[in-house]
C-alpha cells in the first residue's frame, strides 16, 4: 500500500490482531522524512509491542559517522507510529533506546490501555500521508497567524526547541552556513559520492533515495539564498519549471531545531519534535525545506552552536512557507521493513 492510500484505508481497531495493528502503524511510520530518504529503519511486531531498529547499512558513514541524522530520521518515524496508535485509540508507552548501547534498537512501544483520540491527534494523523518536504523557495504568501508559536509548542512537547531566526542578520548568516556546508559536500569526493549513491535517475524503480520527482531541475532564486543539495549534478534531472520565467521566491520562516544536550536519545527526540511540527504545519497548508548540510561539517555546526542557538545543540536547519509546487517522493513497502 502506498502512502497516498494511507488515509483512505479502513484503520484497524485497538482490539484487532497484532499483525494488523503492526502493519497499520509501520505503514504510517515509514512516511516520515529521512536524510537523503535513506529510510534507515526496520520494525518488528509482537503482541502489544512494536519495536523500531536503526538500519546501520543505511547510515551515511561519511556525512553522519555518529548516526545522529540516522536517529533523527528514526525519531520522525517513531512520532508517526505514536500518532497512528493514538488514531486507533491505543495509548502507547514508549521507551527510547531501551537497551544498553551498542544496539540498533531505537525504541520499543507497548500498550495496556485504550482511549479515544483527541481531535488534534486525528488532524496530525490525517497529515501523515499528505506531508511533503520541499526543495526550493516559497511563494510570497504569509504564514497563518500564530502558526510559528504553535510549532514552537509542538517541538517543546518532545523536549526540543524550535528557534525562529527573525533577525535578518541571523537569517543571512544561516544561509551562508548552509551554502558553506553545501560547498563542502561538492568539494569532497567522498561526500559527493555518498550523496549520489542516494540520487535516483529519472524513471528509476527504486523505492528509496531522492527521485528526480522530488526537486526542481533549476534551483530557485531565493534571497537570502539557501541552496538545496545538487542531486542532479548538472544532468538536467528534476521537475521542469512552471509558468513563464523563473520568479524570485521567498526563503520563508527560517528556524533551527535544537536540544539542550547532544546524546543519542536527544537525536531521537529531535526527530519526533521535527515530525510533530511538520504535521501541524501541513495541516495549515505550510511545508518545510530541510537543510542538514552545515550540520554535517563539525566546524559549521560548532559555529551555529556558539553563535546562533544560545549554546543549545543544533540538530536541523529548516525553512517554512507556502508553495504551489508539488513533488513526489518514494517509500519502501511495509513488507520490506516489518519483520
Amino acid at each position: 500500500m502506498s502512502t497516498s492510500e494511507l488515509s483512505s484505508a479502513a484503520p484497524p481497531s485497538a482490539t484487532s490482531a497484532p499483525e494488523t495493528i503492526a502493519r497499520f502503524v509501520v505503514e504510517a511510520a515509514v512516511s516520515a522524512p529521512s536524510v537523503l530518504n535513506t529510510q534507515p529503519w526496520w520494525f518488528y511486531g509482537a503482541d502489544h509491542e512494536i519495536g523500531m531498529h536503526a538500519d546501520d547499512e543505511r547510515k551515511l558513514p561519511v556525512a553522519d559517522p555518529d548516526g545522529r541524522e540516522m536517529l533523527i530520521s528514526c525519531g520522525g518515524a517513531l512520532l508517526n507510529a505514536r500518532v497512528a496508535l493514538r488514531y486507533i485509540g491505543i495509548v502507547p508507552i514508549v521507551k527510547i533506546l531501551p537497551e544498553p548501547r551498542p544496539t540498533t534498537l531505537v525504541a520499543k512501544i507497548t500498550w495496556t490501555e485504550t482511549a479515544p483520540p483527541t481531535e488534534h491527534e486525528r488532524e496530525l494523523f490525517a497529515e501523515i500521508a499528505r506531508r511533503r518536504t520541499h526543495q526550493g523557495g516559497f511563494d510570497a504568501e504569509p504564514l497563518p497567524e500564530g502558526l510559528l508559536a504553535c510549532l514552537i509548542g509542538e517541538a517543546a512537547k518532545e523536549r526540543a526547541t524550535l528557534r525562529i531566526m527573525s533577525d535578518e542578520a541571523q537569517r543571512t548568516a544561516l544561509a551562508a552556513l548552509v551554502a558553506a556546508g553545501d560547498f563542502a559536500i561538492r568539494r569532497d569526493p567522498a561526500r559527493a559520492r555518498e550523496q549520489q549513491r542516494w540520487s535516483s535517475r529519472p524513471g528509476s524503480s527504486r523505492r528509496d533515495g531522492v527521485p528526480s520527482t522530488a526537486y526542481p531541475a533549476r534551483p530557485d532564486k531565493i534571497e537570502p539564498n539557501f541552496p538545496a543539495r545538487d542531486f542532479a549534478r548538472g544532468r538536467g534531472w528534476g521537475l521542469p519549471p512552471t509558468g513563464e520565467g523563473q520568479p524570485r521566491r521567498e526563503a520563508g520562516a527560517v528556524a533551527v531545531l535544537t536540544t539542550d544536550t547532544d546524546r543519542p536519545e536527544d537525536w531521537v527526540r529531535a526527530g519526533q519534535a521535527l515530525q510533530r511540527a511538520l504535521l501541524l504545519a501541513a495541516s495549515c497548508g505550510v511545508t518545510a525545506a530541510l537543510h542538514t548540510q552545515p550540520l554535517e561539517v563539525p566546524q559549521l555546526r560548532d559555529f551555529i552552536f556558539e553563535q546562533l542557538s544560545d549554546g543549545a545543540y543544533p540538530q536541523l536547519v529548516l525553512r517554512l512557507g507556502v508553495t504551489s509546487q508539488s513533488a513526489a517522493s518514494v517509500r519502501r513497502a511495509v513488507d520490506d521493513v516489518l519483520f
